[in-house]
């Protein structure tokens, strides 16, 4: 179970405002986080990553306090082992797909299996300058679930797919995650996207 209960002062396009999150995610569920723009919902990813710290609150995953601002606990980024994928990627320029993965893990099977899924096995040479960005989001995808986290979160991950890919990359994701025993906070701007695979919705 994640619980989350935090307050932090965000800045929007018409001013400041208060970005106030209380909720419980179940263990191995798929929860999409909807809202509109500039409501705070990458913010909160980054919150609950530990990339921002909270104004204010608790977070707490399992039985572990990854933050707690009465008794100043904030775990690092690295000791939270939170998998993240980020709406820019966030890739290694220097890296192909291949190093990419091996450097998230050495789990040589999984990475054969992620880059079966996403349909990577012709371009594990290629670096990210040379992968379009439909490739580049999955491979960004592929990176976070190749770290086996307990906790994945994604910023509009299939953006940049058409819809054919999409279809068929949620539906492989879907069984991924259970395999891996992941619990996953996906945010979209387009909620139906997710239908078939988020099994709650969190509005901010």
């Amino acid at each position: 179970m994640i619980k989350v209960d935090i307050s932090r002062k965000i800045k929007t396009y018409d001013g400041n405002r208060d970005l106030v999150v209380s909720h419980s995610f179940a263990d191995l569920s798929i929860t999409r986080i909807t809202g509109p723009s500039g409501s705070g919902k990458t913010t909160f990813l980054k919150l609950i990553a530990g990339l921002i710290k909270p104004d204010s609150g608790t977070i707490t995953v399992g039985e572990k306090t990854w933050f707690d601002s009465k008794q100043k606990i904030n775990l690092s980024p690295q000791k939270r082992r939170a998998g993240f994928v980020f709406q820019d990627y966030a890739l290694f320029p220097n890296m192909t797909v291949m190093e990419h993965l091996t450097y998230a893990s050495q789990n040589k099977p999984l990475i054969h299996k992620l880059l079966a899924t996403g349909n990577m096995q012709s371009f594990v040479n290629h670096r990210p300058a040379h992968l379009s960005g439909g490739q580049q989001q999955r491979l960004a995808i592929l990176r976070a679930l190749a770290t086996e986290p307990g906790v994945l979160l994604m910023d509009e991950p299939f953006s940049a797919l058409d819809e054919e890919l999409r279809i068929a990359l949620i539906a492989d994701l879907k069984q991924l995650l259970q395999e891996i025993k992941t619990t996953c906070l996906i945010v979209t701007h387009h909620p139906a996207e997710l239908d078939g695979l988020a099994q709650f919705t969190l509005r901010i």
